[in-house]
């Protein structure tokens, strides 16, 4: 992995970085590389029970590098094509990737986070921004539609049409419209330290459990009402009866804090 990202894990909580502050965590093609290489990196860790997700110096991501756009004109079309074990693309990974890990990510977000910066957030499972933070759907300022999919993360978030005013005006909006338009959980003065909060929260539940809300929420939106009920019982099915299950059990009628082993996904 490259310069571009800088990934801690401590006590059960993985910290990955956008570290580019010079840059205003710009993404160049390095990036993008390091960014599917920091997720798939992640998804095999079974001791890892919740990411969070944050840019170095005073902004999330300003998007795409200048140094990119210039070279589009020369772009080789096969960097669209799906990338190993996934349905995204690599540019598509840099966000779909965090929707694809087991294990929840909440993102802190702060400055600007524009146009692929803004994607990738959305791939996050919580989002917590600083009153000040500026957002925008910018690719349409280059000629672009907004490619890292944005068209799966935020389906069930924004409705149609104020993703299209979005996108095609590109205007930049605060922290308050994006709390209103849902594509913040909260607003906090301390983005970080809430994500961070909110990461030790979940890692005291059974890791297990965890994964399969993520996946049944994932996954059950998108489906009939008949497949979504068998989803929720056959996620179910799993739990019952395994180790952290009864863990869980036996902690909260003992009053005491429970003690959870990690395992792999399946």
């Amino acid at each position: 992995m490259n310069d571009r990202i800088a990934i801690t894990i401590d006590d059960h909580i993985a910290e990955v970085m956008l570290n580019r502050p010079g840059k205003l965590n710009a993404l160049d093609l390095d990036t993008f590389r390091a960014l599917d290489e920091a997720a798939r990196s992640l998804a095999g860790e079974a001791s890892v029970r919740a990411v969070v997700l944050h840019g170095a110096g005073d902004n999330f991501c300003a998007g795409l590098d200048l140094g990119v756009m210039q070279g589009v004109a020369g772009f080789d079309a096969t960097a669209l094509e799906p990338v190993a074990g996934s349905p995204a693309n690599l540019f598509q990974r840099a966000a779909y990737a965090w929707r694809e890990l087991p294990m929840p990510v909440i993102c802190a977000l702060q400055g600007v986070t524009f146009g692929g910066g803004f994607q990738i957030a959305m791939g996050a499972d919580l989002r917590y921004a600083a009153p000040g933070t500026q957002f925008s759907i910018m690719e349409s300022k280059w000629g672009l539609i907004p490619d890292m999919a944005i068209s799966t993360t935020l389906r069930n978030i924004v409705p149609p049409d104020r993703i299209k005013e979005l996108a095609w005006t590109a205007r930049v909006f605060d922290a308050t419209e994006a709390l209103q338009l849902g594509v913040v959980t909260a607003i906090s003065d301390e983005p970080l330290e809430t994500a961070r909060k909110m990461a030790a929260r979940i890692r005291g539940r059974s890791p297990e459990a965890v994964r399969g809300i993520k996946r049944l929420v994932n996954e059950a939106w998108q489906t009939s009402e008949q497949e979504a009920l068998a989803l929720e019982a056959r996620l179910q099915l799993v739990l019952l009866g395994t180790e952290n299950q009864v863990e869980a059990v036996r902690a909260n009628l003992e009053k005491r804090e429970p003690g959870f082993v990690d395992r792999p996904s399946d």
